[in-house]
This record gives C-alpha cells, sequence and structure tokens, in this order.
C-alpha cells in the first residue's frame, strides 16, 4: 500500500508532465461521449470470491474518502475498504478543482446539488476547525453591469428561500464593490455578497481522511488496484431451496481486483458495494448491461475540460475576495449551468488564478478496447497557451487592467458530466441503486430509495427509485456527474450514503447511537484480506 505524502501542486506537475502532449478537438469537430464498459472485464471471467467484507468504495477521491470514513465510523464492527487505481488518493477530479466551499447560490432549491452543498459547507467549516485544517472564509463577490441587476435579484431572493442553512447574501452596487476591491471595472453596476464562501485545502482535507481510515481498526485503503470485473452474487440455489434457506451472507457482489504487477485477479464479495469512481464510474454499469432486462442504452460519459491560468501583475493585486462574473443572461440559449464563467480565486497563500473555462473534449474514435485508451483525457491536462486569449478577453469584462504577459498556464480538470454542451437543462447529482439480487429485473438509469423526490428541473433518466424490500440482495450505490460543488458537498454525501445504507441494508435508523464494538468482525476469509490489503 502507497501512502500519498506529495503535495497538491507535485502532484499536478507529475500528472501533467506524463500527459505533456495535449491532444486537441478541432472547433469544427462535434463533441462526442466516450460509451464504454471496464474494458478488462472480458479478459477476466467469473470466479468464486476468495473472502467477503462488508463494505468496498471504489474510488479514492475527496468523495469517496468522505463516504469510507462515513462508513467505518457509523459501523465499527463491520470492515469498511476503499480500492484506488492511482499510488495515491485525489489523483484526478479532486487535485484539478478551485478549491472553493461554495456556499449554495446558483442550483435549484430542490436539487441535491444545493440540498448537499448547504449541508456539505457546514459539515466543511465544522470539520476544518475541528481537524486542523487549513481553509478561509474569504466571501465572495458575484459582479455585473446594469443587466445584471435582476438575476442578482433573483438569485437573491432564491437564496433567501432556502431554509435555515441559507446561505447569507448582500446585494450592492458597483460603488460598494469597488470599495471591496478597487481594481473592479467602472463598468460593474451590481454585486451579490456572498458571505459564507471560502476555500480549503482539498490535499490536507483528503490526507486527513486517509489517517482517519489507516488509523481505524475495521478500515483499510489499497492503493495501486484497479476494478476490472464486477457481478452479482446469487446464493447457491440449493442452499437457497433448503431448510435453512438464504441467511443472506452470501448476498453481494463479486468485485475483482488486479493491483498493478500482478497478473491475476484477487476477487472479494461486498456486501456494499460503493461505485464513487467518478471520471469512470458509468463504466461499471455499463459493464452489467447485458445482466439487465429489456434492451438499455449505456450511459455517456462526456468530458468538460477547465482550464486555470495563473497571475502575477499590476491590475489585481491585493484581492480579498473571490471574484465571480455573472452569467449573461441575455444568452438565454446557453447549456444550463455548463459554467460559472472564468472567475477569480484565491489559493490559500494569497496567490491569484482565474479558471476554469470550459473546453469540451472527445474521446478518441476508437477509445473503448484498453484503459490506456480510455483515460484520454490524461493526455489533456495540460493548459493550452491558445486558451489564455479568451481566458483574457473575459477577465477583463471585470478586471479591465490586468496584463495579458503576466498570465501563464497553471493546471486543467476534467470535469464528469453527464450530458453534453447541445443538450439544454439542468443534471443534478445521480445517486443510482442496484440490488445483486433479480438484476435482470433491474433498470440502468434506477434511482436510489431514501431520497428527495428527484428535481423538477432535473432531466435525468433516473425518476423511478427501486423498493429494495422487494429484491433482497447485496447493494450498490453508483454516484454519477459528482461535479461542482462536489468538494463543497462531500461530507455531506458520505453522509447521506451512509443514510441510505442503514436504511436500505441494515433495516437501522439512521439516527441510532454507533455500536461501541471496537474493530471489525470476523468475516469470511480474515486472513485472505489481510493478504489482499
Amino acid at each position: 500500500m502507497t501512502v500519498a505524502s506529495n503535495s497538491r501542486a507535485a502532484l499536478r506537475c507529475c500528472i501533467s508532465l506524463a500527459g505533456r502532449r495535449t491532444v486537441a478537438t478541432s472547433s469544427s469537430d462535434p463533441i462526442r461521449p466516450l460509451i464504454a464498459s471496464l474494458p478488462t472485464r472480458s479478459r477476466y471471467p467469473p470466479k468464486t470470491p476468495d473472502f467477503s467484507i462488508g463494505h468496498l468504495i471504489i474510488g479514492g477521491g475527496v468523495v469517496g474518502l468522505s463516504i469510507a470514513s462515513a462508513l467505518s465510523r457509523r459501523w465499527p464492527d463491520r470492515t469498511t475498504y476503499l480500492v484506488e487505481r492511482n499510488k495515491s488518493f485525489g489523483e484526478e477530479t479532486s487535485s484539478r478543482n478551485s478549491e472553493v466551499i461554495h456556499a449554495g447560490l446558483y442550483y435549484p432549491a430542490d436539487s441535491l446539488k444545493t440540498r448537499l452543498c448547504l449541508r456539505g459547507r457546514e459539515l466543511m467549516y465544522q470539520y476544518c476547525q475541528e481537524n486542523g485544517i487549513p481553509h478561509k472564509q474569504t466571501k465572495k463577490l458575484l459582479v455585473g453591469a446594469d443587466f445584471a441587476k435582476e438575476y442578482l435579484e433573483k438569485l437573491q431572493s432564491h437564496c433567501q428561500a432556502l431554509g435555515p442553512q441559507a446561505p447569507p447574501t448582500r446585494l450592492i452596487t458597483g460603488r460598494q464593490a469597488s470599495e471591496l476591491e478597487p481594481h473592479l471595472s467602472p463598468d460593474i453596476a451590481w454585486a451579490l455578497l456572498s458571505e459564507r464562501t471560502g476555500i480549503v485545502s482539498s490535499h490536507d482535507l483528503m490526507a486527513n481522511l486517509e489517517k482517519e481510515l489507516l488509523e481505524a481498526d475495521n478500515a483499510e485503503i489499497v492503493y495501486d488496484t484497479k476494478v476490472v470485473r464486477v457481478d452479482p452474487n446469487e446464493p447457491d440455489v440449493v442452499a437457497r431451496d433448503s431448510k435453512r434457506g438464504n441467511d443472506g451472507s452470501q448476498d453481494g457482489w463479486v468485485v475483482q481486483t488486479v493491483t498493478s504487477g500482478a497478473e491475476d485477479a484477487d476477487a472479494l464479495l461486498a456486501k456494499v458495494l460503493i461505485n464513487a469512481s467518478g471520471l469512470n464510474a458509468p463504466m461499471v454499469l455499463n459493464s452489467l448491461l447485458k445482466e439487465m432486462g429489456a434492451e438499455q442504452d449505456p450511459i455517456p460519459m462526456w468530458h468538460s475540460k477547465g482550464n486555470y491560468a495563473a497571475y502575477k501583475g499590476p491590475g489585481a493585486t491585493n484581492v480579498q475576495h473571490l471574484i465571480y462574473p455573472v452569467p449573461d443572461t441575455r444568452n438565454k440559449g446557453a447549456h444550463g449551468h455548463t459554467s460559472l464563467g472564468t472567475h477569480l480565486t484565491l489559493d490559500l497563500d494569497g496567490n491569484i488564478r482565474f479558471g476554469p473555462d470550459t473546453e469540451w473534449i472527445s474521446p478518441p474514435p476508437s477509445s473503448t478496447s484498453s484503459t490506456e485508451a480510455l483515460d484520454f483525457w490524461k493526455r489533456n491536462l495540460v493548459v493550452s497557451e491558445s486558451r489564455l486569449s479568451s481566458m483574457y478577453n473575459s477577465i477583463t469584462e471585470y478586471l479591465p487592467n490586468i496584463e495579458p504577459s503576466h498570465l501563464t498556464p497553471d493546471y486543467a480538470g476534467i470535469r464528469p458530466k453527464l450530458i453534453g454542451p447541445e443538450t439544454k437543462g439542468f443534471m443534478d447529482f445521480q445517486f443510482l441503486w442496484h440490488s445483486s439480487s433479480s438484476l435482470s429485473s433491474q433498470k440502468l438509469w434506477q434511482r436510489a430509495p431514501y431520497l428527495p423526490p428527484p428535481s423538477t428541473s432535473c432531466i435525468s433518466k433516473a425518476r423511478e427509485s427501486m423498493d429494495r424490500s422487494d429484491t433482497g440482495g447485496g447493494v450498490m450505490v453508483s454516484l454519477l456527474g459528482i461535479e461542482s460543488p462536489g468538494l463543497t458537498s462531500s461530507l455531506a454525501i458520505g453522509e447521506l450514503v451512509r443514510d441510505m445504507v442503514a436504511n436500505g441494508v441494515y433495516a437501522e435508523d439512521p439516527k441510532r447511537k454507533v455500536s461501541e464494538n471496537k474493530g471489525a468482525r470476523n468475516e469470511d476469509g480474515a486472513h485472505r484480506v489481510d493478504a489482499w490489503a
């Protein structure tokens, strides 16, 4: 097992140099999604599990770590394992974002993005304070010209109606905004001041979550290990039909993994499988399509690249707030919630960076047969110099005196999207739920139970939930499209998944006092679990 020690900046540099050749998509080419399943599944036939565990989380980003932490703390007498294909935590989406603690301003009131952002914001500040995680409540200015007043007024009204955790906001004039940030353009007529916005060191946050798991008696992280196959485990027919019947001990998902350098796969049985693999999460579900019922289309994966630029120079000195431009609402045909503009963010040392912008990328036409081909996006993690011109034009709408020669490429990240640039509408976070029993009767887009009703604004196909009481079996929860505000929401997502598992797997009250038992129960093949981890 490899424990991460590299800094966030070093991590970005390492990955960027590894994929130095940027793959560009011609502006005239239509943007295509990646439609693929686990590329290794056909190479690994079904296998009897060598051992069993309670909970397995696929994906060591901030969301996967948060879920693993929540499950291990809630059930200290059950084993919780996290498997991550990279050598350390957070090497993909989680280390390549703005590191902003969002207040929860933008999304529909009944959406999971809003609910989880509001709850996650408060959990994040509390967790950072209790654990010494570097963070700062910087506040944010959302700025615009005269046309922006109506938008800002509606946004403020929207925020005020969000209930007890509503983000505090204040509508101010352009002159008042300029008193806070003197470099703002004189064309800025209105601004909304968000009091609860901040920034956090995502690396330190993830390192602390990792530390908690490694110190727990019932949890472990397995790095440099990829999932190559997932199958539902149906209890033996003879045992099921005997007087004893099925006691549920063999319900779950058989997950095959391969550690770097090994040829053979290890197979384990997980009662609860959490698919939090970020950009690759749809592949796990797509690989099960043949086992599901009526013919269904696979889940597409769209990739939205966000470029960031560093800035040190005139026209933006001693900036204290995050500064976001108002979306130009005069463009009524815009893709819903694609981007919040090329905004100004700060790091904890006070350094300025601009971004992200929005650059959609397409996979190569043949990228469905190997892991290397499916990871095409890794070759796009370098900021192209050609992006700086359009970023500069966007920035000077609110900071007119910056100089283009001081704008330098910094880093880029990839947002996992479930809809492409031509689809107009809002896509919420997606939590899908599948049982290992009677998979042939289930739908691919099957919404998890124990969630609030789906947002009326969301265009997802996952409108119906499966009643687990009708099917039994082990459970797989898949998290799809966890883009912004995923970092802010991460601890709340862990809390939500924990409560869903309590309700749907163990039939427990989520608010029940945590068991005082220390150390995981001796599950089947415990010595083989230790060898695998």
